[in-house]
């Protein structure tokens, strides 16, 4: 955890006095329909610096914090196991380090990596999802391991009632009967987050954070875009709302950059991650 690329904006203090550590998981092995998010760290970090440190939301600036950002994984492309091996390996260093791990994305799966090092550490966890998708399919195409499977594999480390999930607007039948009973399950927005925050208040939780949860006129850029998301302004709001919990671990992913020529969707995840680091710090 000493060398690394271009860092995340401000986000350039040694490992050793950080807080929070920054690494990415450029892998889309299993992306079903349009692949690409493995580009997004670099991305990321490069157009950080069209933001601002400052959070007008929050009052709060990074360059007041002391964050690590240790660049991207070396991950193999076509094995989705060992990519989550290497992932769980990463996340397991900096938990035990006594430090919160914030992952980039890479497609959703690399999710399950970072949650495996979370249990291993606490034991007990609950896991806020913000996504358009529910990924609680068994299988998919065969596959246990798949981006579409993601949540239901974290479910076989948590167990009922510790998913909490928002913003879930595509799951087939299936899915949907499975979730009645074993996941907590908002669909289309964030309207009953608030008393789930009450709920998970004495709890250790880890934040994934899909950005197709935004809806494609705002975050065209990602690789399974779904119409019906909720707007910028509501997912920052709910990252704030998550100050009141105690965060041990998050990602953001699913922004695949060369989807979006202008530019909008990385700028958008970078505001995401910025509001993020300022709202656990």
């Amino acid at each position: 955890m000493s060398s690394r690329q271009t860092a995340f904006i401000a986000c350039e203090s040694s490992y050793l006095e950080s807080k929070l550590v920054i690494f990415g998981a450029p892998f889309d092995g299993t992306s079903s329909y349009r692949p690409g998010s493995r580009f997004a760290g670099t991305a990321i970090r490069s157009e950080s610096f069209g933001i601002e440190t400052y959070s007008p939301y929050l009052g709060k600036d990074l360059g007041d914090f002391s964050v690590f950002d240790a660049g991207d994984l070396d991950l193999p492309f076509g094995n989705a196991e060992e990519a989550l091996v290497q992932i769980e390996d990463a996340a397991s260093r900096i938990i035990s380090d006594g430090k919160i791990p914030l992952m980039i994305g890479g497609e959703h799966l690399v999710t399950l990596g970072a949650v495996r090092a979370t249990v291993k550490e606490y034991h007990d966890i609950d896991i806020l999802h913000f996504d358009a998708h529910a990924d609680l399919r068994d299988e998919y195409l065969g596959e246990k391991l798949s981006h579409a499977t993601v949540m239901r594999r974290c479910h076989d480390l948590v167990g009922d009632g510790h998913i909490f999930q928002f913003g879930i607007r595509s799951m087939t039948k299936d899915e949907d009967i499975w979730a009645a009973g074993h996941v907590t399950q908002r669909k289309y927005d964030f309207g009953t987050l608030e008393e789930v925050l009450c709920r998970l208040r004495s709890k250790k939780v880890y934040l994934t954070i899909d950005l197709d949860v935004l809806d494609p006129s705002i975050f065209p850029g990602t690789g399974t875009p779904e119409p019906g998301g909720v707007s910028f302004a509501d997912l920052i709001a709910a990252i704030h709302s998550t100050g009141l919990i105690d965060i041990v671990g998050c990602d953001v992913n699913e922004l695949a950059p060369h989807y979006d020529a202008s530019g909008v969707s990385t700028i958008t995840a970078c505001k995401v991650i910025r509001e993020m680091i300022l709202t656990i710090m």
